[in-house]
């Protein structure tokens, strides 16, 4: 079969966006299909000889209608600087291909479309109407590299359920209304670099369930380095794409008109998504950085990426250009925040790389609810900012590497309860500023919240290059830290909530409270347990009281040497200090314990001691009437035995006694014997040590007949005697058991 090359015949170059063509350039469309038939004598042109002929229209006004509809066209139908007055036809049509460089088209009917070669829109052609490709079957490449779409009613492209064996490449597109794509299967890549999608009104992309054989590229054009801009909702749930998905610099701006109000029923609905990709696979990378920006929300949700999601550099900001990311300095106007809708929605899903999101700006909420990573999580120099709210809610999120937030600046609350960290949670030089509130009563919630989660490895909220500072609570109640939680030159509260650190019930190895300055909140570290604790005056001397009932440790960082009395004495008055002069025995014993366990017993001892001085001043001041009574026995007991844990003071006490008995006796007429047989020889210093000394008979305590104050000197010699003997008999025997 013959065809003839019609582009001979033109007598000009025709403009073919110019609404008044000249006469001379008028053909009628039908010519075109007629150039195909066997009796046209024309001459076939092949570019190579593996493609097929070529009918070619070149700088035409294609009058009437261009009817190939069920027409199967065994030729590549070429226009170049065409204009059509009519949408071409080529519904159910079966062509070799058709290509489109630099023409006018009012409308494409191509539904069920069968190409065997490449679908070509290019080189500035317009469309003013739909180019409607569903169900479509290309054996080639979709091309629509720097066309222009502007769709009158209905999308810009409809292409449901379009399948390309190639790629699907609209470089540097523009399209005045929606690209429809759901259901689209390509064999390639999907291309829209440097594309602008102009939907304000509805779906900028409506690629619901496609997939795509390779990379789906949103991003700069290379060449010219323009964006890709999308105004209107970029709509991809359960799109499948085989490589990456990059929105590379992309700038992004939501739908003006929501397809539904929020309903009252499903908190979970981000009725401002510029991005809904919801049970989507990606099996690369996602990739939103490198100066992407987004005015509405994006919502990854129940997906799978089997690379990484990076973030670093972008910057979602649902503020209207109202957030500075910056720390109001001195009074002025309230920043903006709480905001209505979450800026990064990701909850369930499954991100089998990492999370590179450093220099991210975010102003709305971060949601990573029960989102998994297996590898690590990068917030270094990023700014997330929800004033007053949720700046991050993570609950049950899980890294299986690192989360590191160095020079971190929040301003909200970072919410990770029940989370699993593999390695380090690293927030050293960070600040976290304006924390939430609950809404039924208006409580504070915490700047960070850590409860019950687990950290594989060190928790890190130190200085770096600035001090890490929260100015609300730190929560990290019952956590597991498997190796160091460090404090070190932290600033903790800032006065106006009444918790600054909530370490209930902690299990770590290593804990430093060396904190820059005292923690301006109470302090609660009960049932903590660590194997080393490093701490300083500044932590002890906390603006609210420090809670240290059951707290246990077994080691200073810095031991306390055998004669440093100097520190058992600093280590006593941070004690008090830090419980507010409230009585509590558990702290006294456990650094008692402690250094007991060191071998330093001496110390140890002192320790016991105040602990008991405390206990009867406690008794004492809730005890009116009695208190004169218990403070005497108590002054008693420490300045005569120490409270028991001064067995030798006992000891030397008794041998006191003895020699002022023994003075008072032999000052004394010799005293009458009772038993008249019985003839000793009267000797003071027996008869005191009978009396001091209990259980033990020397003969003389009921030999001798005393009468007078002697009388009830030796009642009081036998009753100190009881005390102290038996005091000294328990020292001995706590000497001989050192398990004691």
């Amino acid at each position: 079969m013959a065809g003839r090359d019609v582009s001979d015949e033109v007598g000009g170059v025709l403009d073919p966006h110019a609404p008044d063509p000249p006469a001379w350039a008028r053909m009628a469309a039908a010519e075109v299909v007629r150039a195909g038939e066997p009796d046209s004598g024309g001459v076939l042109r092949r570019r190579r000889p593996s493609i097929a002929p070529i009918v070619s229209v070149s700088d035409r006004y294609l009058v009437g209608p261009l009817d190939l509809r069920a027409v199967e066209f065994p030729y590549l139908l070429e226009f170049v600087r065409c204009r059509f007055e009519q949408p071409p036809d080529m519904r159910q049509a079966r062509l070799a291909g058709v290509e489109f460089r630099d023409c006018w088209l009012p409308g494409l009917q191509g539904r069920n479309l069968r190409s065997d070669n490449d679908v070509q829109l290019v080189d500035g052609t317009v469309v003013a109407g739909t180019v409607d490709l569903t169900d479509g079957e290309i054996h080639g490449t979709l091309v629509l590299r720097g066309s222009t779409l502007v769709a009158e009613s209905g999308p810009a492209l409809h292409a449901d359920r379009l399948q390309l064996a190639g790629a699907l490449l609209a470089p540097n597109l523009t399209a005045r209304g929606e690209i429809r794509i759901p259901g689209l299967r390509t064999g390639g890549n999907v291309n829209f670099a440097g594309a602008l999608l102009d939907n304000p009104r509805g779906h900028g992309m409506n690629g619901n369930g496609v997939h795509v054989g390779g990379n789906l590229h949103l991003s700069p054009d290379p060449a010219t380095g323009e964006p890709f801009r999308c105004n209107g909702q970029l709509f991809l749930p359960s799109a499948r794409v085989d490589s990456d998905f990059s929105l590379r610099g992309a700038q992004l701006t939501p739908r003006t008109e929501h397809s539904r109000p929020l309903p009252p029923d499903d908190p979970f609905f981000d009725p401002n998504a510029c991005l809904v990709a919801d049970r989507s696979r990606v099996d690369g990378n996602v990739n939103l950085d490198r100066d992407f920006t987004s005015t509405g929300t994006i919502r990854i949700v129940n997906a799978h990426i089997g690379g990484s999601l990076r973030l670093s550099h972008s910057r979602i900001d649902l503020s209207g250009g109202v957030e500075s990311f910056v720390e109001q300095v001195g009074s002025g106007p309230r920043p903006p925040g709480p905001y209505t809708d979450r800026a990064l929605h990701l909850d369930g899903t499954d991100i089998r790389g990492g999370i590179d999101a450093r220099h991210l700006r975010v102003a709305g909420q971060v949601r990573l609810v029960d989102v998994k990573v297996q590898g690590s999580a990068l917030f270094d120099r990023a700014v997330l900012s929800n004033r007053y709210g949720d700046a991050v809610e993570g609950r049950r999120f899980s890294v299986g590497g690192n989360l590191d937030g160095r020079a971190l600046l929040v301003f909200g609350s970072v919410l990770l309860p029940g989370a699993k960290i593999g390695a380090n949670l690293d927030l050293r030089g960070s600040r976290l500023i304006a924390p939430g509130s609950y809404a039924r009563d208006k409580s504070a919630k915490p700047s960070l919240d850590l409860r019950v989660s687990h950290i594989g490895r060190d928790l890190v909220c130190a200085d770096g290059a600035e001090p890490f500072s929260a100015h609300g609570e730190i929560r990290m109640r019952r956590a597991e830290v498997s190796r160091e939680t460090n404090f070190t030159g932290a600033e903790l509260g800032n006065g106006r909530n009444t918790v600054a650190l909530n370490a209930f019930g902690v299990q770590t190895q290593e804990l430093r409270l060396d904190v820059a300055v005292p923690p301006k909140g109470r302090v609660d570290l009960r049932h903590l347990r660590c194997a080393f604790l490093t701490d300083n005056a500044r932590f002890w001397n906390a603006q609210g009281r420090i809670e240290l009932e059951d707290f246990r440790y077994d080691a200073l960082g810095t031991p306390v040497e055998l004669d440093d009395d100097a520190e058992i004495v600093r280590r006593l008055q941070w004690l008090r200090q830090g419980m507010r002069d409230v009585y509590r025995p558990g702290p006294y014993e456990q650094l008692a314990h402690m250094l007991r366990a060191a071998g330093n017993e001496e110390h140890a001892a002192t320790v016991l001691v105040e602990k008991q001085r405390r206990r009867y001043q406690a008794l004492a001041d809730g005890a009116e009437l009695a208190a004169p009574g218990i403070r005497a026995w108590s002054w008693l007991q420490r300045w005569m035995v120490g409270y028991g844990y001064r067995p030798t003071r006992a000891l030397a006490w008794l041998l006191g006694f003895l020699i002022a008995g023994t003075v008072w006796f032999s000052l004394l007429p010799r005293p009458h014997e009772i038993n008249a047989d019985d003839h000793l020889v009267w000797n003071p210093v027996l008869y005191t040590l009978d009396l001091l000394v209990p259980i033990v008979d020397f003969g003389h305590k009921n030999k001798w007949a005393i009468g007078g104050a002697a009388q009830w000197i030796s009642a009081v010699l036998i009753a100190l005697g009881w005390i102290l003997a038996t005091t000294v008999a328990a020292g001995i025997t706590r000497m001989l058991r050192r398990n004691t």
